[in-house]
């Protein structure tokens, strides 16, 4: 890889992670695919009921396999931050996250790590909803359910030019990697897009990179029915920490007045309205034209402000790479 700053070439050591969890039939498949340009590869065992781990060990001859167990199982992002662990502290420089049920093309591995290297970006992630020819093979419950996860993640991850949040194919810098803290990241399907609010916490830039994903008999272990609420409220959380850090602790501007005198003003406008209305219901009476004035004009100059809050927010994604300049600060959340 060729380094446009000061025109050295620099070998940029790539680590594939596997996390696996009742993917017997596919690991090996998926391993075998992987080419000679990946220098290390991790297969976590998340305490896989299968023991996928002890069936790599007995069945696969790659050299460049290391397999680690967890006596407990911890998620999908559990294994996940175990395998980051293991390629950083062996010197890997990037670090690129595979699942293990085959529905993930070994062979774009390259397309993922390309702007890393380039220094277009800290962290790239898949988007199976690049090329709209190929979405109508997508079962349609995914499709729903991946337009409103990608709205909601806009809002807590500030990174409103990403779609597929839930998307498990990424790569990172390792530079990058060594400052996301572990210890807070949600372990479970939650981990791909509280990753992305971590990183935007960290200033990274994040690009999506076009793929298409693979159906085949592999079953899925996610259950839509079950994690909306949970997901939601996470959204809620991530996004009230995301405006306090960005917008009140981190930096102040005019977006900084602008939200909350924009909901002071939409609150105040529907609920004098309202209540208003209701009374005039009651009472049979007709509301005066001032009363309708002076709930109506807060509402719309609170619509105004709020607007004008989204277009800074969305106009404000980190644009400049941090793992290339060789510093990070890290912003602490809790």
């Amino acid at each position: 890889m060729v380094d446009t700053d000061k025109g050295t070439e620099i070998l940029q050591e790539i680590a594939v992670v596997i996390p696996t969890y009742k993917a017997r039939n596919h690991i090996l498949g998926v391993i075998n695919e992987i080419g000679p340009e990946v220098t290390r590869i991790y297969v976590i065992d998340d305490c896989c009921p299968d023991g996928s781990g002890d069936f790599v060990e007995a069945n696969c001859k790659d050299d460049r396999v290391s397999v680690i167990r967890h006596l407990e199982n911890q998620g999908v992002g559990g294994a996940t931050m175990t395998g980051y662990k293991a390629a950083i502290e062996n010197g890997m420089d990037i670090l690129v996250k595979i699942d293990s049920d085959g529905q993930m093309d070994p062979a774009l591995i390259m397309d993922f790590v390309a702007p890393i290297t380039s220094g277009e970006a800290d962290y790239t992630k898949g988007n199976r909803f690049f090329d709209l020819e190929k979405v109508s093979s997508m079962p349609k419950i995914r499709l729903f359910g991946n337009a409103m996860l990608s709205l909601m993640c806009k809002l807590s991850s500030g990174y409103w030019n990403l779609f597929d949040p839930t998307n498990g194919y990424t790569a990172i810098h390792a530079d990058v990697a060594r400052h996301l803290p572990f210890n807070k990241i949600s372990r479970r399907y939650f981990f791909e897009t509280d990753t992305l609010f971590r990183l935007n916490t960290l200033r990274a830039v994040v690009i999506d990179v076009p793929m298409e994903a693979k159906y085949g008999d592999e079953v899925s272990n996610l259950k839509i029915s079950k994690i909306v609420g949970e997901f939601f409220l996470k959204h809620v959380r991530n996004f009230s920490k995301r405006i306090f850090y960005n917008y009140f602790l981190r930096d102040m501007s005019l977006a900084s007045i602008e939200l909350p005198a924009g909901l002071a003003l939409l609150g105040f406008g529907s609920f004098y309205g309202g209540y208003h209305w209701i009374t005039s219901i009651q009472t049979g009476i007709t509301t005066p034209a001032g009363t309708v004035m002076l709930s109506a004009m807060p509402v719309l100059i609170g619509l105004q402000l709020i607007l004008g809050f989204l277009s800074y927010d969305i106009s404000s994604l980190p644009r400049r790479p941090i793992h290339k300049h060789g510093t990070i600060t890290r912003w602490k959340s809790r």
